[in-house]
């Protein structure tokens, strides 16, 4: 098992650079981990970005969210998700990222979080998407998990929603690829963030994700964010209806 400095060192890539200059990007839930890691990287890329979160205002989080634009959202209002969808003017990537576990009793709210308000903001955002001239297509990035994949007795609503993300992912793409709009979706894979610092942080289950994970280490969110990014440039302009594992290989060891 490769050693912490190992580990590391392997962090300290070559920096890739993408080009977004002026593309106008919505990430729900990027306030923190995945969806900060992802909106942080299309900023640094050129992009004009929107993100939301749950909270009244930006400077309600710890994280300095200035370099954004900030929509307050909450994922149960159905209404309201889909007024902000209409409400954008411009689009060229949407990235559904936002989520929550509730437990093995919050079935139907977790198929509300985690797929049927992803699917009311997609459709909701499909006139404006469909106008982008970004080459390459506009983008939906849908974040998928292990659980799309695996079964959890924990959050079985989670899981089934993940599943249903890679589906509509799917479903998406037949409907709108051929007018512009490429939708992908990454499968996150054991990723430190806030949300999972307390599996982290316990030994026992850590040296668990990590001894059956090729690369030997937990995931960051930037391994999620350059994910999301390759899908959206224009170097993956013939991938559509695709979910992209992104978990250091922990899916192909049985």
């Amino acid at each position: 098992m490769p050693d912490m400095d190992t580990q590391q060192a392997s962090l300290n890539w070559p920096r890739i650079r993408f080009d977004f200059c002026g593309i106008q990007v919505l990430v729900t839930g990027g306030t923190s981990g995945i969806g900060l890691a992802i909106a942080t990287a299309f900023v640094e890329a050129g992009a004009c970005v929107t993100i939301t979160g749950t909270r009244k205002s930006p400077q309600d989080y710890d994280n300095d969210l200035r370099g954004f634009h900030y929509r307050q959202l909450n994922l149960t209002d159905l209404d309201s998700v889909e007024r902000l969808g209409k409400s954008l003017r411009e689009l060229d990537v949407l990235v559904n990222n936002a989520g929550a576990t509730y437990g093995s009793d919050a079935f139907e709210k977790e198929l509300l979080v985690n797929l049927t308000s992803v699917h009311r903001l997609t459709c909701a955002c499909e006139a404006t998407l469909k106008r982008s001239q970004f080459p390459g297509g506009a983008s939906v990035i849908n974040i998928a998990s292990m659980m799309s994949f695996f079964g959890s007795p924990y959050f079985p609503g989670y899981g089934a929603a993940k599943a249903g993300i890679v589906q509509m992912t799917k479903t998406f793409t037949a409907l709108w690829a051929a007018e512009g709009v490429r939708v992908n979706a990454v499968a996150a894979g054991s990723i430190a963030t806030p949300m999972t610092d307390m599996y982290v942080k316990n030994d026992e289950i850590s040296q668990s994700v990590i001894s059956k994970t090729p690369m030997g280490r937990w995931g960051t969110p930037k391994d999620i964010a350059g994910a999301v990014m390759l899908l959206c440039s224009p170097a993956a302009a013939f991938v559509c209806g695709h979910t992209l594992v992104a978990d250091g290989g922990y899916s192909i060891i049985d």
